[in-house]
């Protein structure tokens, strides 16, 4: 991937919630920091717990990476989009602009998610956008265009880094490794693989 995007890719990963990224693009990440991609990090709610674990799981992908946090209100991102815009745009100053930026997609069932999507594209102009998918009850997962194979080494550590990173999400009934297998096997036999992260793409130039 990162022949593609021009080594060395600078990547920045927005998620609304805490554990976001992880879910989604996890994998991803984790084979990015591999290949000497420079990563960071940007989560728009959560409380100190949540953000306290989001920091440990960007520590686990890469060494050094940092986390920025908004403070929107979980759930209600609708009512703070300006908010939302403004501290998207203070993160171009602050991190410049990225090569490759992973966010959620624009079909996403979850309202915050849906806000985080919708500003990519009028604040990230002329990046790499992959939009990734998180496992939930709405059923929204829709068809990707975008695959990335990943070893079994990689989900080992994508399973771990989950289970480790977010101790807080244990209680939910969906939050096992049966379930983070499962989306990445599926996306695996759509890839031709054993194991693969699948994304839809907004703008992908090859250089």
């Amino acid at each position: 991937m990162l022949e593609l995007l021009g080594a060395p890719a600078r990547v920045l990963a927005l998620g609304a919630h805490p554990d976001d990224i992880e879910l989604g693009a996890g994998g991803t990440l984790l084979a990015l920091a591999d290949a000497g991609a420079d990563l960071s990090f940007a989560v728009l709610s959560g409380d100190d717990t949540r953000r306290a674990e989001a920091r440990t799981a960007a520590a686990a992908v890469a060494r050094g990476a940092t986390v920025r946090f908004a403070n929107l209100p979980d759930g209600r991102f609708p009512t703070a989009w300006g908010d939302a815009k403004r501290f998207l745009h203070a993160l171009v100053e602050e991190v410049g602009r990225p090569d490759l930026v992973l966010a959620p997609r624009l079909d996403d069932a979850h309202q915050d998610h849906r806000v985080v999507a919708d500003l990519v594209k009028p604040v990230f102009r002329g990046a790499n956008v992959l939009r990734y998918e998180i496992p939930k009850w709405d059923g929204d997962h829709g068809p990707a265009q975008v695959y990335v194979p990943l070893t079994d080494d990689v989900v080992r550590r994508k399973v771990r880094l989950l289970e480790e990173s977010y101790p807080s999400q244990h209680g939910r009934g969906w939050w096992d490794e049966e379930t983070f297998r499962s989306v990445l096997r599926l996306r695996g036999v759509e890839a031709g693989t054993r194991y693969a992260e699948g994304f839809v793409a907004d703008k992908v130039v090859l250089r």
